[in-house]
C-alpha cells in the first residue's frame, strides 16, 4: 500500500516492544515459587482482566483517572490475596513486575535502525515513572516518551495519540502508529494516523474489516518495507 511521506513513528510500547505477559509471570512465580503453570496463567488472568475493566471503566467515566502505578498495584494486591500472601512488600514488589518486561528479541536492534531514518516516539499507557523504568529495564531507545498519564486517560482515547501529534509538530497522516494491537491502530487511525500492525504471540490481530496500511513480521520487516516507501 503506498503511503504518504512519514515524518516519524510512535509505538505502542506495552505488547509491542516487550513482552509484558511475561514479565508479570515472572513477578507471580517470585510472590509463590509454589504455583504450577496453570496456577500462574490464572492468576496472570486475574492481572490482566482487572487493569483491562479498569482502564475501560476510567475511559467511560465510571472511575476518575489513576496512573497504571494505582491499577497495577490494585492487581497485585488482588493476585496476591489469591494465594494469601499479605505482606505489603511482597505485594509491592508484584506491583513493580509490570516495570521489568523483557523485550522482544527483535526490539532494541529493530529500534536502532528505524532511529537511523525516523524520530522514534514512544506512546504508552504506562504512567510516567512506569515508563521510565521498563524503558531502561528493556533498553528501550527513544527520541521522545510519552505516558498517557499526561492526558490523564487511556489509550484508545483520541487525546493520548493527540500527544504524538502535539509533540511532533506534524500533521497525523505525517505519523505512522506501529503497535501488534488491533484495538490501538484504530484508535490512531480515527485521528488520521497511519497505521502499522506488527505481530506478536500476545497482540489482538486485525480482523478482515481493518485497513491498517502496513503488517510487518517483525521490526525488521516494518524497517525493509519502510525503506521501500
Amino acid at each position: 500500500m503506498s503511503l504518504p511521506p512519514i515524518d516519524a513513528l510512535v509505538f505502542d510500547v506495552l505488547g509491542t516492544l516487550v513482552d509484558e505477559p511475561a514479565g508479570i509471570r515472572a513477578g507471580i512465580r517470585e510472590l509463590d515459587p509454589s504455583l504450577d503453570d496453570p496456577g500462574v496463567e490464572k492468576l496472570l488472568s486475574l492481572w490482566q482482566q482487572h487493569i483491562e475493566g479498569e482502564q475501560r471503566r476510567i475511559l467511560d467515566g465510571v472511575r476518575p483517572y489513576l496512573t497504571s502505578d494505582h491499577l497495577d498495584l490494585e492487581a497485585a494486591r488482588l493476585v496476591a490475596d489469591a494465594v494469601g500472601v499479605g505482606a505489603p512488600d511482597a505485594v509491592a514488589a508484584l506491583a513493580l513486575s509490570g516495570r521489568r518486561l523483557p523485550p522482544w528479541p527483535d526490539t532494541v536492534a529493530g529500534l536502532a535502525r528505524l532511529a537511523e531514518r525516523f524520530p522514534l516516539i514512544g506512546l504508552s499507557n504506562a504512567s510516567r515513572t512506569a515508563l521510565l523504568g521498563l524503558n531502561a529495564h528493556a533498553g528501550l531507545r527513544w527520541h521522545q516518551a510519552l505516558s498517557a498519564e499526561d492526558a490523564r486517560t487511556y489509550k484508545p482515547d483520541p487525546a493520548v495519540y493527540q500527544l504524538a501529534v502535539t509533540v511532533s509538530g506534524r500533521p497525523p497522516e505525517r505519523l505512522l502508529m506501529v503497535a501488534a494491537h488491533a484495538w490501538d491502530l484504530r484508535g490512531a487511525r480515527r485521528l488520521g494516523l497511519r497505521t502499522a500492525y506488527v505481530a506478536r504471540p500476545v497482540g489482538d490481530p486485525p480482523t478482515s474489516s481493518d485497513g491498517f496500511d502496513l503488517h510487518a513480521a517483525d521490526l525488521a520487516d516494518l524497517a525493509d518495507q519502510l525503506d521501500e516507501v
